[in-house]
């Protein structure tokens, strides 16, 4: 509340000054409406009733300031008490708003890799031989939809390379023209490069790139595989 112009904010002091003055004041007023006639007597009496009334007076006022400051100091002490509680509720709710997330993210990172654990799991390992690429060249020709079996690959195989990975006509045709057969199933370059299987590596001496290329042409050319008992 801003003061009066001319006049500066009263302290506790004054104001308890201005209380008991006024209470003197009325004592003063009840004494001075006492008849005239009384005696010294009496008059000690009516001054030492004043001095009384103005006590209580200044005593009842003193009360009801200390009062107030206790209401007001109560208040403050509440209020601190109400902001500093909002403010645990609200870091403890933050720390367990944090640790959900967190447990979350952990549930996740754990099922992503129990998942790859359980594809790895299923994924079947080939053995690195004759044997093992026939069985994971069919895998991937069974993926692709292209025909043949396991008997008809084999039988190919033996008649064009006895199974070498690495074997290379350097007499034929193809030699001639530059471009030698090669591989298990004695592919040349640009039948490789034409029918090469996605998802296999692009290489043609890699055997069962060369397995699912050449199966793949023979399935374009003859229906499957299993149809060719010669060069083809």
């Amino acid at each position: 509340m801003s003061s009066a112009p001319g006049h500066s904010r009263l302290t506790k002091t004054h104001r308890v000054s201005i209380a008991g003055v006024a209470a003197l004041g009325a004592a003063s007023l009840a004494l001075t409406l006492l008849p005239g006639g009384g005696s010294a007597e009496a008059g000690t009496q009516d001054m030492a009733t004043v001095a009384t009334v103005a006590s209580q007076g200044s005593s009842t006022v003193q009360a009801s300031i200390a009062e107030q400051h206790s209401v007001a100091d109560k208040r403050v002490k509440d209020a601190a008490a109400a902001k500093a509680k909002a403010e645990a509720k609200a870091k403890a709710d933050a720390k367990a708003k944090a640790e959900a997330k967190a447990k979350a993210e952990a549930k996740k990172r754990a099922d992503e890799q129990a998942a790859a654990s359980r594809a790895a799991a299923r994924k079947p390992v080939y053995a690195n031989n004759l044997d093992g690429w026939i069985r994971e060249a069919l895998a991937v020709m069974k993926a692709k939809g292209i025909p043949g079996s396991y008997d008809g690959l084999h039988r190919n195989i033996m008649r064009e390379s006895t199974g070498n990975p690495r074997a290379m006509n350097g007499w034929d045709i193809n030699a001639q023209n530059g471009t030698p057969s090669v591989g298990l199933l004695q592919v040349i370059q640009p039948t490789f490069n034409a029918y090469h299987v996605p998802g296999t590596p692009h290489d043609i001496y890699n055997p069962v790139s060369n397995i699912t290329a050449a199966a793949n042409y023979a399935a374009d050319r003859y229906g499957s595989i299993d149809n060719v008992n010669g060069a083809y």
